[in-house]
């Protein structure tokens, strides 16, 4: 199982970016994403399950940010919109076969990528 996340870049304050995800070697039941800043823990950002029918996102993200996947193949993404500086982080995503949404927003997750860095300028 590997997942390879990409999309990340510098951007302006009150831009957007659209992260990515590329899974491969299995079907997921939920998925997420983190992000962590330097010299801070990795926090949650948003977890779906793979339906789409239960999403979570944390406060500092809620209205801003959009998790989702494609139809078609294993990508999943992570649409960024009014970035602030304190947005700047690396993100990571992250996905597990079995488990809950809350499990995932817990960091309880199985396969993680490498994470991309995105950085806010304001």
């Amino acid at each position: 199982v590997q997942l390879q996340a990409s999309g990340g870049g510098l951007v302006q304050a009150g831009g957007s970016l659209r992260l990515s995800c590329v899974a491969s070697g299995r079907t997921f039941g939920v998925y997420g994403w983190f992000r962590q800043a330097p010299g801070e823990e990795r926090d949650f950002v948003a977890a779906s399950s793979w339906r789409g029918d239960r999403k979570f996102y944390s406060d500092s993200v809620k209205g801003r940010f959009t998790i989702g996947r494609s139809n078609t193949d294993l990508t999943l993404y992570l649409q960024m919109n009014s970035l602030k500086p304190e947005d700047t982080a690396v993100y990571y995503c992250a996905a597990n076969r079995y488990g809950s949404v809350t499990d995932m927003a817990a960091g309880k997750g199985d396969y993680w990528g490498q994470g991309t860095q995105v950085t806010v300028s304001s």
